[in-house]
């Protein structure tokens, strides 16, 4: 019996299943731009540059480089044309990460369903040769691993996230005006949190907005918070400031409540619209692996 608890619990705790990871291995993290990074790496892009591999031919103008002419078709056509290859670059995909106290909350609590997220975004990257960063967050950037790349540091990632503590209070402004310094690639972030930041999120968005990537904002909450079942007086304690408040819970306060986090919830999401980053809401109650096999790829972010 205590074995088979052991096992139960572990299993609850995992990340990632090997049946998962086996479905996620052939999906591709797509950008909507397509960026020059300063090292070569192994995605091709639109971009028309000096690789080995062929992509069309244009008309030789004066002061191209010579060696690229294509003379076979010279000696056929008396006519120069330029050879054009695919530009190799890498992808950058980062992920920023609420760890602060209130993402304990739930069952499974909001910081696991982040962190398996989290874990199954960097396992796809890292299949594709991306360069993968995370970073987590409470009041400041708590923890970092940045530039991996390939499947083999996937061990890292998980016990960057098995590791990484939940605590603190979330502050997303100057997390993400220290993360604009640090991460000066240009690429895909993903931003995994509750929202529940007194700080507000616009100027921490802004400071990402400004780095002109393409931003993926998740929004995770239990249903617990969305349809909260509770009654008569109480203490409210804020898990993450300590802040009391006593309270009488009648229908009508829980009816504002539910009002209040959902115009909240709404002006995320209209923000997020107004500036072209791309929003998505979800319940702790919704498998994760949905989120990643059906959301993430109607979004555009993963194919």
């Amino acid at each position: 019996m205590a074995e088979a608890a052991v096992q139960s619990a572990a299993k609850s705790d995992e990340l990632l299943e090997p049946g998962f990871m086996t479905r996620i291995e052939q999906l591709e993290i797509l950008s909507r731009k397509i960026f020059a990074s300063k090292l070569k790496g192994e995605r091709r892009s639109k971009r028309k540059g000096q690789s080995v591999e062929f992509a069309d031919y244009r008309n030789y103008v004066v002061g191209d480089d010579l060696r690229f002419i294509d003379w076979n078709i010279y000696a056929r056509l008396e006519k120069l044309f330029l050879k054009l290859f695919l530009e190799e670059e890498d992808l950058n995909v980062s992920v920023l990460l609420d760890v602060s106290r209130s993402m304990e909350f739930g069952n499974p609590s909001k910081a696991l369903y982040a962190k398996r997220v989290a874990a199954a975004m960097s396992y796809i990257g890292l299949c594709n040769l991306d360069r993968v960063n995370l970073y987590a967050y409470s009041d400041r950037l708590v923890g970092e691993l940045a530039g991996m790349r390939g499947r083999r540091t996937m061990q890292r990632v998980v016990r960057f996230l098995r590791e990484i503590p939940i605590d603190g209070v979330s502050l997303l402004t100057p997390a993400a005006k220290r993360f604009a310094i640090r991460h000066t690639q240009k690429g895909i972030v993903m931003l995994i949190s509750d929202f529940f930041d007194k700080g507000g999120f616009e100027e921490g968005l802004k400071y990402l907005i400004g780095r002109e990537l393409d931003i993926y904002v998740l929004q995770v909450l239990s249903p617990q918070e969305v349809e909260p079942e509770l009654a008569g007086d109480l203490k409210l304690v804020d898990v993450e400031d300590a802040d009391v408040a006593e309270v009488t819970i009648s229908r009508p306060l829980l009816n504002k409540y539910k009002a209040n986090l959902q115009a909240y919830c709404q002006s995320l999401r209209d923000y997020c619209a107004q500036r072209a980053v791309s929003y998505l809401f979800t319940t702790t109650d919704v498998p994760f692996e949905q989120i990643i096999l059906n959301y993430l790829r109607r979004r555009g972010l993963l194919r």
